[in-house]
């Protein structure tokens, strides 16, 4: 029996077919722009069909817009001291979750927030999607003893510095991911 590392391993054929519907969409929304590519150049680029691409991806759109972390994002605002006002408490929880993960070592996440944020008619999309993550904030400030209303606020404040923070890193090559979210959350939490 052979022992294979993970660095060994082979990508599945699946694991080939995102990678290239990623790379050949990344492509083609910036050289033509995101709303001039369709999803049959994307399939055709990467050899696949149509079918296939809604296999991966529900929409277009989807091919930019993922959000991993509301699990961290809940869980770090969770363990924030309760007696802190809710908007602290979800600034400080996102601060620290962001704090704790990894620093995205591939240029395509940098690249999709960057196609994301200069595509107009996207917005919508963008805001739908982290409707999904306010809705947890919210949900975990609740259960932690908030007002509804206040948690709602709250969670909308800190998201958008959030969503400024994302946008700044996509536009600044220097920037870590982590250090863009630090100084957009900066801005708005208030120092007690």
């Amino acid at each position: 029996m052979t022992n294979v590392s993970a660095t060994d391993r082979r990508p599945s054929k699946r694991e080939r077919t995102l990678a290239a519907l990623v790379e050949h969409g990344l492509d083609l929304f910036e050289r033509q722009g995101y709303d001039r590519t369709t999803v049959a150049q994307i399939a055709g680029a990467a050899g696949v069909t149509e079918m296939t691409f809604f296999r991966y991806f529900p929409a277009k759109e989807h091919l930019l817009l993922d959000d991993p972390y509301d699990p961290q994002l809940t869980a770090a605002i969770a363990e924030q001291p309760r007696e802190l006002p809710p908007f602290l408490r979800a600034a400080r929880g996102i601060r620290e979750a962001w704090r704790a993960l990894p620093e995205p070592e591939t240029p395509i996440i940098r690249r999709r927030v960057r196609i994301a944020a200069g595509t107009p008619s996207l917005r919508g999309a963008m805001w739908r999607n982290t409707g999904n993550t306010e809705r947890a904030i919210v949900e975990q400030l609740v259960a932690d003893g908030a007002s509804p209303d206040v948690a709602r606020v709250a969670a909308a404040s800190v998201l958008a510095a959030l969503v400024a923070g994302l946008f700044l890193w996509a536009e600044d090559e220097r920037t870590t991911l982590a250090d863009a979210i630090e100084r957009a959350l900066d801005v708005i939490e208030v120092r007690s």
